[in-house]
Order: C-alpha cells, then sequence, then structure tokens
C-alpha cells in the first residue's frame, strides 16, 4: 500500500455533529421566504441540509427559480449565531493535532463562507494548510473537484491521500478523484471504516502504511 502523504476531512459529521446547527440555519432562511422548515425526523430533508450545498439544498426545498433569492438572503445571516449548536466529534481535537504533527492536513467540505468562522472559534486554524469549500469549484461533492483541488494544493498525488467522509456524496466524490475513503460512522464502503476518529492514528501508522514527513510539503491557503 502507498504511502499516505495527507488526510483530508470532511466537516459536517466528520469533525463536527452540527445537525442541529444545519438546521437551525436553513430554517432561518426557509422562514424568512415564507417556506415550511424543515423538521428533524424528515429525514431526507434534513440529510439534504447537512450534505448538500446551499444552491442543492435550496433547489430541492423551494425550486429553481427561487435559488437565487434564497442564497442571497442566506449570504446576509451570521453564522457565528449557530456555533454553539456545533460540537466536535469525539476524539477529533487529540486526532487532528496527533495527525497534523505528521502530516499536512486538509478540509473538502460542501458549506460555504462558514468554515474559517468554525475555525476559528474552536481554535483548529493552526492544524488544517488547506481547506476548500463549495465556494471554490465550481461543482461541489459528489463530484471529485474539491478533492482534486485539495490534492493540488497539497501537492501530493491523489492516491497519496486519506479522506474521511461520513456519507455516500463523500464516498462518490473520492471514488472518483482517485483518494482513498475512509468511511466514518457510515455503512458506504471505503478503504476502511470506523466509528472513532482516533483510529486515522492507527491507520497512517499500519502495516505498508508510510507517512511522509511534513518537510517539503507546500502550505496551501
Amino acid at each position: 500500500m502507498s504511502a499516505v502523504d495527507g488526510v483530508i476531512f470532511d466537516c459536517d459529521g466528520v469533525l463536527f455533529s452540527s445537525h442541529d446547527a444545519n438546521l437551525a440555519y436553513y430554517n432561518l432562511v426557509l422562514r424568512q421566504l415564507g417556506a415550511a422548515p424543515v423538521l428533524p425526523d424528515q429525514e431526507e430533508r434534513a440529510r439534504l441540509c447537512h450534505t448538500a450545498a446551499s444552491p442543492e439544498v435550496f433547489r430541492q426545498l423551494l425550486g429553481e427559480d427561487r435559488v437565487e433569492e434564497a442564497l442571497s438572503l442566506a449570504s446576509r445571516v451570521d453564522y457565528r449565531q449557530f456555533l454553539h449548536l456545533m460540537h466536535p466529534e469525539p476524539d477529533m481535537v487529540e486526532t487532528v493535532r496527533l495527525l497534523a504533527a505528521r502530516l499536512p492536513l486538509a478540509i473538502a467540505t460542501n458549506r460555504g463562507n462558514s468554515m474559517p468562522e468554525i475555525l476559528r472559534h474552536f481554535g483548529l486554524e493552526e492544524y488544517f494548510q488547506v481547506v476548500v469549500t463549495s465556494r471554490d469549484v465550481a461543482r461541489p461533492k459528489p463530484a471529485p473537484d474539491m478533492l482534486h483541488l485539495a490534492a493540488d494544493r497539497l501537492a501530493t498525488p491523489p492516491r497519496r491521500l486519506l479522506f474521511v467522509g461520513d456519507s455516500a456524496l463523500d464516498q462518490q466524490a473520492a471514488v472518483d478523484a482517485g483518494v482513498r475513503f475512509v468511511a466514518y460512522r457510515n455503512p458506504a464502503e471505503g478503504d476502511w471504516n470506523i466509528d472513532r476518529l482516533s483510529r486515522l492514528i492507527e491507520i497512517v501508522s499500519g502495516p505498508g502504511v508510510a507517512c511522509r514527513s511534513l518537510s517539503g510539503v507546500s502550505a496551501g491557503i
């Protein structure tokens, strides 16, 4: 098995438990547009809010003709009011800290402009060399564009990266990008399936998996 030269993380459902925050955010916009809110027990609609990029969320919830209006309104919402509803996944902070001491780390998320504030709020900025959001690419996940861009910014071939994700969108993006997939708390087929992020330490240290030194790796952004 080839070396692991970097790890890319999804955000929602991997770094953070953020279902409540995402629903609160989208429901604020929906209410201001006079649309019905998404309820937690509406599994498909709630999953959409948790995994898809905002244009696709509004397209499916409101219809194509209201997407631009919804995006304009959403762009004026201060996401900081929802940060108290986000909670780090178990072992996340310690795992990220340990991995960052050995490998370059990146984030590839269908979030938009909320990611910098999230990293600042939780004190994680120093650990991630590259952050790719839906605003950086023409096609968000499940397209492979985010992972390709992250690989480019890490100056690392996709086959030498791991991508940790929790959804079918993440799995498809990894497959199409040629990145090895670590399925976190989901039944999707992955090169590894884990239920705790601390298992990543074992994976990058396991037999046949070498880790490259941080020296010589270019910072992305």
